[in-house]
């Protein structure tokens, strides 16, 4: 099995139309297929989730917050899954704990599969005779749940590789990665002029209400890095002691690296005085030109000050960014694993990239009202944002001002950095 998407076509994430709605939720139950029942079911660290809860979970929210709303005589496909699949939604409802979605080995994967079932049918009738004064705003949902369920395609791909990882076979999820090249390229410094940029998203086209409102920023002159840190450049960080020079670190990270007893990303192991690494494909040595992935941003900022150098900020990867095709390694090419570093700039796909921006609300922002308000605005603290996407995200789901966040220690996600300065 080398593509387990190619017979599933890339989704128009931006339509709120049945079509698009029916190929993400083939997407999903594709990257599923790999997995036996017992995959489907374990939860191998608190902030992960089973399969088998991203199934029922994504079917969940088109049920609450499309179904429920505009079909009037909706009846739950069971009367205790909003409470066993909410994730986080305070104003539904109470949900169950997140550390325990795990133990869930009832209801069956089987039932799960016959909820979503019974939910794409439901939708598909209201698609086709939805009320006109109401259609606007169902499509608008329709268009969130697609870009939510995206999200979660990308969390069943990192949390079944954590999974798979806490397994001594080191099982694969998918056949072999091709191999790499020896060598990454020679880093290209982007030069941008000091002034007011725009920043955040405009326009009519989907984005979530945590990209905007779009606003202007004054930006130093800076320069940017063409392309993210390779393995090579980190190997050669941890060589020179990098996790044992504590002048390196934040004080938090630091801590972080003692007590979990860091040496190296999430998922590298030394074998035979060598560097290799868990991929979704299995053990696999270490490709010195791919991204290196798996790191927190605690590492990254230590490698930054190791190198001489600094991460961007959010705003001048987007100002850069925006200057570049939105092309890359992602969830469509099959690959899911980060694809070596070529010549040309590239700013989309491969790994998440940490910058050295806290995750916090643009000037002008507002949630949204009612229980959808919660889905970006209440984690406004305490974590950082990301840019980019990832060979785990789908194409269409990522923009140039997309905002990813999660907490400077969090490392099972594919992210990775790239340089900057002044």
């Amino acid at each position: 099995m080398h593509n387990i998407l190619a017979s599933v076509p890339a989704a128009d994430a931006a339509s709120g139309s049945y079509e698009a709605l029916r190929t993400v939720r083939e997407r999903t139950v594709a990257l599923c297929r790999p997995l036996s029942a017992e995959d489907c079911v374990v939860q191998s660290a608190p902030e992960t989730s089973p399969a088998k809860w991203h199934l029922a979970h994504t079917t969940w929210f088109f049920e609450n917050f499309v179904l429920a709303p505009f079909v009037g005589d909706y009846r739950s496909f069971h009367p205790q899954f909003g409470y066993l699949f909410n994730s986080y939604y305070e104003t539904v409802g109470s949900f169950h704990p997140r550390r325990d979605r795990g133990l869930l080995t009832r209801p069956s994967l089987e039932e799960i599969r016959a909820y979503r079932i019974h939910v794409d049918d439901r939708l598909a009738d209201l698609l086709a005779a939805a009320p006109a004064e109401v259609s606007r705003e169902i499509s608008q949902r329709v268009t969130l749940g697609i870009h939510h369920e995206q999200q979660h395609q990308e969390l069943i791909l990192t949390d079944i590789k954590h999974l798979l990882a806490s397994n001594p076979l080191r099982p694969a999820y998918r056949s072999a990665i091709e191999a790499g090249r020896d060598k990454a390229p020679a880093i290209v410094w982007l030069s941008f002029p000091s002034g007011l940029y725009e920043v955040g998203h405009a326009g009519e086209s989907f984005a979530f209400d945590n990209e905007a409102p779009r606003h202007r920023r004054y930006l130093e002159n800076f320069r940017i890095a063409s392309r993210p840190v390779c393995n090579a450049e980190y190997v050669a960080f941890i060589d020179d002691g990098g996790y044992g020079n504590p002048a390196l670190w934040l004080s938090d990270g630091w801590q972080t690296v003692k007590s979990q007893a860091w040496q190296a990303p999430l998922y590298w192991e030394r074998r035979d005085g060598e560097w290799w690494q868990m991929t979704l494909a299995g053990m696999r040595p270490v490709d010195p030109a791919e991204p290196v992935c798996h790191v927190s941003y605690y590492e990254a900022d230590a490698y930054a000050r190791w190198a001489g150098k600094r991460l961007p900020s959010e705003f001048e990867w987007e100002v850069a960014a925006s200057l570049y095709e939105q092309d890359g390694n992602f969830l469509d090419s099959g690959r899911l694993h980060p694809a070596p570093c070529g010549v040309e700039p590239r700013f989309f796909g491969d790994v998440w990239e940490w910058t050295q921006s806290p995750y916090v609300a643009y000037p002008g922002y507002r949630p949204s009202a009612g229980a959808l308000g919660e889905y970006n605005g209440k984690f406004m603290v305490n974590q950082m944002v990301l840019r980019g996407g990832s060979c785990a995200t789908p194409k269409s789901h990522v923009r140039p001002t997309y905002r990813n966040f999660f907490y400077p220690h969090d490392r099972w996600q594919f992210k990775g950095f790239r340089l900057a300065d002044n």
